[in-house]
């Protein structure tokens, strides 16, 4: 996987919807969303240049893990970001789709993953997750878009938005995504990384009007894995 700044030389030609309250970008691989502890750059360092007129920088509306790939919103001003906010922190307002490659597979072609989550720890700095029926609800669809080479495609859609969600639903069920450190078996040799990409998100922004439908084409590092799997675009 190329490094997380080779990829962001030109931010703005990741640029994949633009209108006066929301960009969506196509978040590359290995950037934090965030600054986290240990400091280091992230995806608010390059930000400046999407302001396209505006006095402020746009700012993330959600989060996608530092690892993950695809499409993140970003409100425009303070009242974009607050309706945007509003929209993620309400359970099944924003359609996401995930794709995800993972290790062995379900049996179904599609069903529901109804599994709650809690910490690990109790150490509030821990963003590891663990399946626990006494932590908070989770529920994720899955659809299952291919399969080769003993991995599986998997179209994910989280319908809550729990830490590490689809990582953890698909490690307690036997078929952890590829690549995953935490929950799964770590990239050997320099691989390519989490199999995790934010292929698509539906807004329903605007009353009165359809949601915004916003698609991030397929990652690079993604490519060899997908096309064992039956995928025959280019992105």
């Amino acid at each position: 996987m190329p490094p997380a700044d080779a990829l962001l030389t030109d931010i703005g030609a990741r640029l994949l919807y633009r209108d006066a309250l929301v960009l969506v970008i196509d978040k590359p691989a290995g950037l934090p969303v965030h600054p986290g502890p240990k400091g280091g750059e992230t995806l608010t360092d390059h930000l400046e240049c999407l302001r396209f007129g505006l006095p402020r920088r746009p700012e993330a509306a959600h989060r996608l893990d530092r690892d993950t790939s695809g499409c993140l919103a970003l409100g425009r001003h303070a009242k974009a970001l607050a309706r945007l906010n509003k929209l993620f922190a309400a359970s099944g307002m924003v359609e996401k789709t995930y794709w995800a490659l993972v290790e062995g597979g379900p049996e179904a072609e599609a069903g529901v993953i109804d599994l709650a989550l809690a910490r690990r720890s109790d150490d509030p700095r821990s963003w590891w997750m663990k399946a626990d029926p006494a932590g908070d609800p989770a529920l994720t669809r899955f659809t299952v878009l291919g399969r080769g080479g003993g991995l599986t495609w998997l179209a994910l859609s989280p319908v809550t938005g729990r830490t590490h969600q689809l990582r953890v639903h698909c490690a307690a069920l036997g078929f952890p995504i590829l690549g995953d450190p935490i929950y799964g078996t770590a990239p050997r040799n320099g691989g390519p990384g989490l199999q995790l990409h934010a292929r698509a998100l539906a807004l329903p922004l605007y009353p009165k009007k359809p949601p915004i439908r916003v698609e991030a084409p397929a990652p690079a590092h993604m490519l060899v894995g997908l096309q064992a799997c039956g995928f025959g675009g280019l992105g």
